[in-house]
């Protein structure tokens, strides 16, 4: 028997200021699905929204290159797209392996967390652009914090603040 594979993203749009979460996937169309916390295994639920993430390479020394979310310049997108712009929300995107059958079948293939910096539309896109954790710090974007979870360890240096 052969099994049959997708890949998904999961999104969280975060603030450290405003109330509340964004949160989609682009895989279950018109369908909220489930991820789980791999601590406490609790799920939370993400709604459909279609959208692509490219453009991401990572070290521990920073890209250099922003990353990219692109949603459907529309009404669902424009909605919040002002918000998480003007707060410089945080961007985390897990790319996962499922199995179309079932909604909490997966495996995490990679996770990505940067800051929104900028966004750009045209007549159909809305293009939402991120900057690693360690570019974001290093240009002053406000608010954001080198942590463990969000870097690994990192080996300290006098361009680190």
């Amino acid at each position: 028997m052969t099994s049959t594979y997708a890949y998904a993203q999961y999104l969280t749009l975060r603030s450290e200021t405003t109330l509340g979460d964004y949160k989609f996937q682009n895989y279950w169309v018109n369908e909220d699905a489930p991820f789980f916390d791999v601590n406490t295994g609790a799920a939370s639920y993400f709604g459909f929204l279609p959208f692509a993430f490219s453009g991401m390479t990572v070290t521990k020394s920073g890209d250099n290159q922003p990353a990219a979310l692109t949603f459907p310049n529309n009404s669902l997108s424009r909605g919040w797209a002002e918000i998480v712009v003007r707060d410089r929300y945080l961007a985390n995107v897990r790319t996962v392996r499922i199995d179309p059958d079932d909604k909490t079948n997966y495996t995490l293939i990679n996770r990505y967390v940067g800051q929104i910096v900028s966004a750009k539309w045209n007549a159909t896109a809305l293009q939402v652009e991120l900057a690693s954790v360690l570019d974001a710090v290093g240009n002053d974007i406000p608010r954001k914090r080198l942590t463990q979870q969000l870097v690994g360890s990192l080996p300290l240096t006098n361009r680190l603040r």
